[in-house]
């Protein structure tokens, strides 16, 4: 799989672009703030819609324009595809596929499959619990594209429960029967749509582990062994990935809670207070890994994702915004080589030397908003 083509109107920075590509690896190499990241970002979105820098769509529409439109081209054993998804910010977004619109954009989600690193990750292990929650749901849409409207109910059903506990619990007296009986249906509900989310994040981290602790020893091979460790909100209770009894375990959870739900206004129980825990040998990576241990292990998560990705049939499109100038001299070639072998490689950098050797190929200069091809510029 390789994007072919991309096509920007009113996104980030450019009023156009058009970029042609081809497999193999291309670098975009400009000063910072020229818009490098910003044709990356593009191909991103088409692939999750969502951005690894920003929370909400606004940012991504050139200032003063209504909305963006990102095209992508992409080639797929030998099968060619257009994607167009054309963002506006405060609506519904709108996607074609091949020039015809489809229902919902999230209906065109797997035709482009990327794996994107950025200074980002580093926030995989030192930020907050949603931040891992996060690579997690995102691992699983872009390899079932059925869990975005899985995550979608789920999100939902956790909106309206909470809004239910908040109302109760403003009242600050014992809830009467009737909103006794709907928190029941919608605990029903949570446990119907957590425990598919639940079986399925499990499932996942047992097939990331041997991924994720040989992209760690093969980075960082002085340091220690790199774990995972699923960590539930329903306690020590030992999970199996069948899905009624995850949701017999989430419905006795919920209920145990209830008390202090009603109390504190909020859900207590499900997917959304889970913890992947990493780890380093025996301690947890958070708080305890080094600066570059801490940049090994977010590249392993990635480098995990890739290997579970490619083991379903194609290699992902690899997207290496800016991280070579964050790697010292060894982590730097060790992860180009790993990388070199994906059938697209797409890499931005400040200045040539920060794209190593073992990843030439076709280059970009950017700058002034303009993307002009410059062959000769990594010798």
């Amino acid at each position: 799989m390789h994007v072919a083509h991309l096509s920007l109107q009113d996104f980030r920075s450019y009023a156009t672009a058009e970029v042609p590509l081809d497999a193999g690896v291309t670098a975009f190499v400009g000063p910072n703030g020229q818009g490098k990241t910003n044709l990356v970002e593009a191909i991103g979105y088409v692939a999750t819609h969502g951005s690894h820098r920003a929370a909400t769509d606004a940012p991504l529409v050139r200032q003063g324009a209504p909305r963006a439109i990102v095209r992508a081209g992409v080639v797929r054993d030998d099968r060619k595809a257009l994607i167009e998804l054309e963002i506006n910010p405060g609506k519904a977004n709108r996607a074609r596929l091949n020039r015809s619109p489809v229902p919902r954009p999230r209906e065109i989600l797997g035709v482009l499959r990327t794996v994107l690193f950025a200074p980002e990750d580093l926030s995989l292990v030192k930020g907050d619990p949603g931040e891992r929650r996060r690579f997690l749901d995102e691992l699983l849409t872009t390899r079932a594209p059925r869990f975005a409207g899985v995550r979608s109910d789920y999100e939902r059903v956790l909106k309206q429960r909470n809004a239910l506990l908040k109302s109760a619990a403003a009242h600050r007296r014992s809830p009467g029967p009737e909103v006794l009986a709907t928190l029941d249906v919608w605990d029903t509900h949570l446990a119907r749509t957590g425990s598919e989310l639940l079986a399925a994040r499990l499932e996942l981290v047992e097939g990331l582990r041997p991924l994720v602790a040989a992209s760690y020893a093969e980075l960082a091979p002085h340091s220690g062994a790199a774990d995972l460790l699923y960590k539930s909100s329903l306690g020590a209770a030992e999970l199996s990935t069948d899905r009624a009894q995850l949701a017999e375990q989430l419905l006795g959870g919920v209920a145990e809670a209830r008390k202090q739900e009603l109390e504190r206004g909020v859900s207590l129980v499900g997917p959304h207070r889970d913890e992947l825990v990493l780890r380093l040998g025996d301690l947890p990576a958070r708080g305890y890994a080094s600066h570059g241990e801490s940049w090994s292990f977010a590249l392993a998560l990635r480098l995990a994702a890739f290997e579970l990705l490619r083991a379903d049939g194609d290699d992902p499109v690899l997207i290496l915004d800016d991280v070579f100038a964050e790697l010292d001299a060894g982590r730097r070639a060790r992860l180009a080589g790993m990388v070199a072998p994906a059938e697209q490689v797409l890499v931005t950098a400040a200045v040539p030397e920060d794209v190593p050797k073992e990843l030439t190929g076709a280059t970009y200069a950017v700058s002034g908003g303009q993307v002009v091809p410059d062959r000769d510029m990594l010798g």
